[in-house]
């Protein structure tokens, strides 16, 4: 399990995801990138990007939790706040 207690944290091991399994371009990854627009990731794609996430950090993602994330923000947003009441 991933020890990430900061947003920074969670941002930087999405980031690390997206450019070795998805070739994503370092400098795409910015807070704002849109998942589907920018990093032409299709819903395969972003559905991998959960399993890839709930393997190394432990998620429990729902389906709500899922229809939320369309940025890299969103996606930081989300793990984080699933990661922090998972330690609570």
């Amino acid at each position: 399990m991933l020890d990430i207690t900061s947003k920074e944290d969670v941002f930087n091991a999405i980031v690390d995801i997206l450019e070795r399994d998805f070739e994503c371009s370092r400098e795409s990854l910015v807070p704002d990138a849109n998942l589907f627009e920018d990093l032409n990731l299709d819903s395969i794609d972003a559905v991998d990007l959960i399993v890839k996430l709930k393997k190394i950090a432990k998620l429990d993602v729902t389906p709500e939790d899922f229809m939320q994330i369309r940025t890299l923000r969103d996606t930081t947003e989300v793990v984080h706040r699933i990661l922090n009441n998972q330690q609570n």
